[in-house]
Parts: C-alpha cells; sequence; structure tokens
C-alpha cells in the first residue's frame, strides 16, 4: 500500500472519502504520534476509511483512525484507535471549525503520507455529503469509462 508519488511516500488513502463527499479545499497538517506509531506507519500498515475530524477546545483530533501495534515494540506500544491530534495554525484551524459549524459541511482524511523530509503528515478535506443520485452517477460513468476502454483495447 505503500507508494511513492512525487517526493511523498502515501502510507494510507480514504478512497471512501472520494466516493461519498465532493471534496472542495484541502488542508496538509502534521500529526502527534508516538515512536511505535511512525514505525508502523513506515511499515506501511495504517488505515483512515472509517476515520473523520472532531474539534474540541480549539484543537483539531482526528478519531477512528487505525495504525496497528509495532510487533518489535515493547511494554509501551500505543493503543491502535487512540485519538491523535493534528497539528495546523491557529488561522487554518479557525477556518475549519468555521466552515464545519455554520455551512453543515465536514472535514475528513483523505490520506497519510511522509513528506521529502520524513515527516508524517495527513491531508484533510473539507467536504459535503454525497446523495444517493450522486452517488449512482459516478459509479455509471465509472463503468461507462471502464466499459469504453474495453472496446477500444479490442479494436
Amino acid at each position: 500500500m505503500a507508494d511513492l508519488e512525487g517526493n511523498y511516500k502515501i502510507v494510507a488513502n480514504n478512497r471512501k472519502a472520494f466516493f461519498n463527499y465532493f471534496l472542495l479545499e484541502f488542508f496538509e497538517a502534521g500529526i502527534v504520534l508516538f515512536g511505535s506509531e511512525v514505525k508502523s506507519l513506515r511499515d506501511g500498515k495504517g488505515n483512515i476509511s472509517e476515520s473523520y475530524i472532531i474539534d474540541s477546545k480549539g484543537e483539531l483530533f482526528i478519531q477512528n483512525s487505525y495504525i496497528p501495534e509495532y510487533r518489535q515494540s515493547s511494554y509501551n506500544n500505543h493503543d491502535p484507535r487512540r485519538l491523535r491530534k493534528l497539528l495546523l495554525s491557529k488561522r487554518q484551524i479557525n477556518k475549519i471549525i468555521g466552515k464545519i459549524n455554520q455551512e453543515g459541511l465536514t472535514a475528513v482524511p483523505t490520506r497519510i503520507y511522509f513528506n521529502h523530509k520524513g515527516i508524517a503528515k495527513v491531508s484533510i478535506a473539507i467536504a459535503k455529503g454525497k446523495k444517493q443520485h450522486d452517488k449512482r452517477h459516478v459509479k455509471k460513468t465509472r463503468d461507462w469509462q471502464r466499459e469504453k476502454a474495453k472496446i477500444f483495447k479490442k479494436n
């Protein structure tokens, strides 16, 4: 699951977010991790498909992200589903919280990756939920593109 995209090593992708939401605006955030969590992420393990962003007292946290325990770690291993703090500037935090509270939007993590300096980052998207008919339309166009590619490949 660990790909290299440009200078970034992608650890976890949230493909479900691209299907369930219209992604409007993106932010890059640091994430507070324990050493065993960083080692587990470097092994390419981690899942954010069911996770979401919450705010608590003016700070943003990622809820329900799964980073498995590092096998070689000793007794001071981490909780795989613990609340992890996101590191953003005050202006970015206020902007995200404002959009979540006023406009009825949500914030979802789209990917966890290591940047070119080797620091773990989270890509956050401000998103609006899709209706059922929007999801059907996306699936229909994707199937049509696949069929069209098969036809062109045969000819």
